[in-house]
């Protein structure tokens, strides 16, 4: 169904009409060809400042250079190929910040991995991607350990906690890190079929006596690999060229800027607790950051609160990217009420629908309302936002941003009217190249037209807000990460003890959503506690279920397909 005579509602852009002034409709995004090209750019203008502090360290973007040109130096050394795959496998914390510039002037490409994997789900993103090489904190060589033979990984760059903290501090943090707190689960990379590991500090010291070669990146090179899950169980890497993030960039930053403006030229500071390996904050805080120059305060444990409120105290900060999760738990401790907001302009939510009752809380506390925003893995990642300067909460995701198009259609591809539901698609500079060596799911969520289908259910208003009402698919969304049922049956249905399940998403006041797991089983003596070592074995945390439930037979359809939405109708 078309709309206003026959023009679809994309074509007529009714967002532009409720842009905040100096917000321009298109943006310039061929300002550089490649990420490298911006990062340079930073190095160079921002030499002397403070890019990023971690555990009270600051480093500056003079060193961010050097450091990631030694190191980018070190991988070229080991005879990579231009393209490879180069995992990066940490926290946030003060080497992610050097190895994202080494490996994309190497001219590599990233892939993300979530340092809280288990060695299931390590195994398929590192043979999916191809990663030939691996740049991981210790803390989580043990997991690799297990995987390694079976991955086509041939280089281990083995960072520590203190690596870059100074050579007193650093060694007590890894002593402490190793011996007192027994964060470092004992591990033995193997050495055989040519595999070398080397140590974070002397692959750098080795590649600072080499010299970089020039790679020529171009913009559609691949820059990122970000690993979303899958509709059919299987979880696939989002492409994102270098020209994908820097529209993003430069779209982001058209947002937010008439704001950041306010506080003149000074340096901005970004609270950096969302995970670099998430694409929120590699974007908005790591490379929109640079572009303009930004402190980073890398938070490495942001369910540590207590240490998150001390490292606040030492800061006015300008930005905070959130989810919901973190925006309440700080909004109800009442430390954090004690520290100065005078400066904070911007509190940016994402990833996880924010709740009215932690926005207002939070408004109250800093006098920054929360702005909420929407974007996925594939579209690199931001597509809508709130105005900025809006003082209170909306419940909208906002308006598309500049050079973006957002149409709501229906099952046929046809633009539903306003106010009505339909999928949310999405066409703009930002959008990923497809999934990785997978075109038969890349052809599944690109249209004709070149929208990509997001399969999150909204409704666009005339004046080109836009809520999200549902998901088409069965996606759970648990603290801003995206849980796949199809990923959590497969696995599940291998245990002996069970004959069929369904994984449905449940509300939950903390995490938005918790998976709720239906079970029937095929060994009677299979006890809950069971499953839930399994599962805390074959998934990282946000993934495991918090509950299951025993059930004699599921609601199936004629077809013999298990009804999720009956068992989430039964909660």
């Amino acid at each position: 169904m078309k709309i206003a005579d026959g023009v679809p509602a994309s074509a007529l852009k009714p967002w532009l009409k409720s842009y905040p002034p100096h917000v321009p409709a298109e943006v310039d995004i061929n300002q550089y060809r490649s990420l490298v090209e911006l990062l340079e750019e930073a190095f160079r203008k921002y030499a002397g400042r403070t890019a990023a502090v971690c555990m009270e360290r600051p480093i500056t973007f003079r060193e961010i250079d050097e450091q990631s040109a030694a190191l980018g130096a070190w991988l070229q050394h080991k005879g990579l190929a231009p393209g490879a795959r180069v995992a990066i496998m940490m926290p946030n914390v003060l080497q992610y910040t050097i190895a994202i510039p080494a490996v994309l002037r190497a001219g590599y490409a990233v892939v993300n991995v979530n340092p809280l994997y288990t060695p299931r789900e390590l195994e398929h993103q590192l043979k999916d991607s191809g990663a030939e090489a691996i740049i991981i904190l210790e803390n989580f060589a043990k997991t690799l350990q297990e995987v390694i033979d079976d991955t086509p990984v041939k280089h281990v760059v083995l960072a520590s906690l203190g690596d870059l903290l100074g050579p007193f501090k650093g060694r007590f943090i890894n002593f402490a890190v190793r011996h007192l707190r027994k964060m470092v689960p004992e591990f033995k990379l193997p050495l055989d079929h040519g595999r070398t590991v080397t140590r974070f500090n002397a692959a750098v010291a080795e590649g600072s006596r080499l010299s970089l070669r020039r790679v020529e990146c171009k913009a559609d090179d691949v820059a990122f690999l970000q690993y979303t899950g899958g509709t059919t169980g299987v979880s696939k890497g989002a492409t994102l060229l270098h020209r994908n993030v820097v529209a993003n960039i430069i779209q982001v930053e058209a947002w937010f800027k008439p704001v950041l403006d306010k506080l003149g030229d000074k340096q901005l500071t970004v609270v950096c607790a969302l995970p670099l390996y998430h694409i929120f904050a590699l974007t908005v805080c790591y490379m929109m950051g640079a572009r303009l120059g930004m402190k980073n305060l890398l938070i490495p444990n942001p369910r540590d609160i207590p240490g998150l409120i001390r490292t606040l105290r030492n800061y006015r900060v300008n930005m905070f990217p959130a989810v919901n999760t973190l925006f309440n738990a700080l909004a109800n401790d009442p430390e954090f009420a004690k520290l100065d907001f005078s400066e904070l302009v911007v509190s940016n939510g994402g990833g996880m629908a924010v709740q009215a009752a932690t926005a207002e809380k939070w408004l109250k506390i800093t006098g920054c309302p929360v702005v909420e925003g929407y974007g996925l893995s594939e579209t690199s990642p931001v597509v809508t936002s709130n105005r900025l300067d809006l003082t209170q909460f909306t419940g909208t995701i906002g308006l598309p941003i500049p050079s973006t198009e957002v149409s709501i259609r229906d099952d046929e591809g046809n633009e539903v009217p306003f106010g009505q539901p339909g999928e949310i698609c999405i066409r703009g500079p930002q959008v990923m190249a497809g999934y990785w060596n997978r075109p038969d799911e890349t052809a599944k969520v690109m249209t004709a037209d070149g929208f990509f289908k997001s399969g999150d259910v909204g409704v666009m208003d005339e004046t080109g807000y836009v809520k999200i009402v549902d998901r088409k698919k069965d996606m759970i969304l648990v603290s801003g990460f995206n849980v796949y049922p199809n990923e959590i049956e497969q696995v599940v249905n291998m245990h002996p003890g069970v004959l069929e399940c369904a994984a449905v998403g449940v509300p939950d006041a903390k995490s938005g959503e918790a998976v709720k797991l239906f079970v029937v089983k095929k060994d009677p003596a299979l006890a809950e506690e069971d499953l839930m070592e399994y599962c805390r074995e074959n998934f990282t945390g946000y993934k495991r279920p918090k509950y299951i439930e025993f059930r004699d037979e599921l609601p199936k359809s004629n077809v013999g397909k298990i009804l999720r939405r009956e068992l989430r109708g039964s909660q």
